[in-house]
């Protein structure tokens, strides 16, 4: 099955991403599992992990034309909210 595009991103405190998918389904994507490669070195730099964007067509999200993740990594790697704690996830959101 392929995943779902992605509708909206954000960044939330401890370097993570708040992934709303168009199904509906949010995903929070944690990207200290990416820091240690060496194309991501940038998103250490707080201003530029926040400047994230969803792709066009919402197959992925980036930062610049070379740092991006795909949807796939985001909807296979993100742990999923659970219905009840969006309110949290969003609190987090609001703290970022």
């Amino acid at each position: 099955m392929n995943p779902p595009r992605i509708k909206s991103v954000r960044p939330i405190s401890g370097k993570r991403l708040l992934v709303t998918f168009v199904n509906g389904r949010q995903k929070i994507y944690d990207c200290h599992r990416i820091l240690g490669i060496e194309r991501f070195q940038l998103l250490r730099n707080e201003a530029f992990f926040k400047a994230v964007t969803v792709d066009s067509g919402g197959y992925g999200v980036s930062w610049n034309d070379e740092m991006d993740l795909s949807e796939y990594e985001l909807w296979n790697n993100g742990v999923e909210i659970e219905p009840n704690a969006k309110e949290t996830a969003m609190q987090q959101v609001e703290r970022a």
